[in-house]
This record gives C-alpha cells, sequence and structure tokens, in this order.
C-alpha cells in the first residue's frame, strides 16, 4: 500500500511541477520580450542620434557652402531648405512610428507567450485532473491498489 501511495505523491507532484515549470516559461518568455524591445528601443533610440548628428553636418555644409559662395539665405535657397528641413521631419516621424510599432509587437509576443504557457498550464492540469484525483483517493485510502497496479473499489 505505501508504494501505491507514493506512486500516487510522485504523479500528483509531476502533474503540478509541469503546470508551475509552464507558467514560468511563460513569464520567462514575456520578460525576455520586454528586455529585446527594450534592447531595441536603446538602439533606435543611438541610430536617432547619429541620424540627427549626419543631418546637422549637411545643413551646417549647406549653411557654409552658401556664405562663402555669397549666396544670400533668403528667397528659393532658403525655401529649398525649409523644404528639405519638413521632408527630413516626415521621414523622422515615420522611422519613430516604425520603431514604436516594432517594440509593441515585440512585448506583445511576450504577452502572447505568458498567456500561451499559462493555457498550456491549464491544459496540463486538466489532463492529469483524472489521475491527480484516482491519487489523491488513493493517498486517502479509499482505493486499493491490486499487484496488477490497477484501482479496486
Amino acid at each position: 500500500m505505501s508504494f501505491a501511495i507514493t506512486a500516487a505523491v510522485i504523479a500528483a507532484t509531476g502533474t503540478v511541477m509541469s503546470t508551475v515549470a509552464t507558467v514560468e516559461a511563460g513569464k520567462a518568455a514575456e520578460e525576455a520580450a520586454e528586455r529585446a524591445a527594450e534592447e531595441q528601443r536603446i538602439a533606435a533610440q543611438a541610430e536617432e542620434l547619429k541620424r540627427r548628428e549626419e543631418l546637422n553636418r549637411v545643413l551646417a555644409s549647406n549653411i557654409l557652402a552658401q556664405a562663402t559662395s555669397g549666396i544670400a539665405t533668403e528667397g528659393t535657397p532658403a525655401s529649398l531648405a525649409l523644404e528639405q528641413a519638413k521632408t527630413i521631419g516626415e521621414s523622422e516621424g515615420v522611422l519613430a512610428l516604425s520603431q514604436r510599432l516594432r517594440e509593441r509587437n515585440l512585448l506583445m509576443e511576450g504577452r502572447t507567450a505568458k498567456s500561451m504557457a499559462n493555457m498550456q498550464a491549464a491544459s496540463t492540469l486538466l489532463q492529469g485532473a483524472s489521475s491527480l484525483f484516482s491519487d489523491i483517493a488513493t493517498i486517502k485510502g479509499k482505493k486499493k491498489t491490486t499487484s496488477s497496479g490497477s484501482k479496486t473499489a
């Protein structure tokens, strides 16, 4: 009888441990996705700084070239520079939006992984429920196990 109880306890513990491991794996996947999103956000900020520095260099060289060539900063060259600045601003906005969407997608992947892990844990519990109830009944001594391993009432 003690072997049957030990086996029942081990089986019940296995089901519970499998469920806990699945939930923890989901949490880990969510945390990994959050870290990846944060890393991507930092990388995007660094790239944006590089783009802005390059843009500032180009604009500064354009202004210097105009100043040394004697072109006035009024009229058509100024209008072109303003249009160029507007276009660059729109481009930066699109890049920022794209980055935010990538970051949001990573976070959603993490949440989905956690949710799927929770569903898998519930499935594991449901699959093990019948044997878990039988194991509990064995532990309480309501059923006796025969030598062949089958349970009798």
